[in-house]
């Protein structure tokens, strides 16, 4: 099967389904469908949001079998979350107390196995110069 388009070639507007049919028995309803957001998401997102939950949401295993940095694979969840239409939490300017903060993210990233210890270590440093 082919994947299902959600745009129209040619204007780009959004398709509507206006078909289902039931490969058992052939049954078929015509109306006006809604895809849902999950339908809206590109190849790529899929394929990432299928990596995703493989991995149980583990972002460091995510990275690993896609072979991107941790910020890469960070960068396409949010991404997803934003083609969803959620809101993505975007992160403080750096202070004192933010710096604070995003170190201990890293470490709760670390706790939950989101990350290496390798990969900690570099954030932490990172944040330090």
């Amino acid at each position: 099967m082919f994947q299902t388009p959600v745009q129209c070639p040619v204007c780009h507007d959004d398709l509507l389904v206006t078909r289902l049919v039931c490969r058992n028995c052939g049954t078929a309803l015509e109306g006006r469908f809604a895809m849902g957001p999950l339908a809206q998401l590109s190849a790529d997102q899929w394929h990432f949001v299928e990596t995703f939950l493989r991995n149980e949401g583990k972002l460091n295993r995510v990275q690993e079998e896609l072979g991107l940095s941790y910020p890469t694979v960070r960068s396409r969840l949010d991404d997803v979350i934003r083609a969803l239409g959620y809101d993505v939490r975007e992160q403080a300017p750096a202070t004192a107390g933010a710096a604070g903060d995003d170190r201990q993210r890293v470490l709760e990233q670390l706790a939950r196995h989101e990350i290496s210890s390798e990969e900690a270590l570099a954030l932490l440093q990172e944040k330090e110069a």
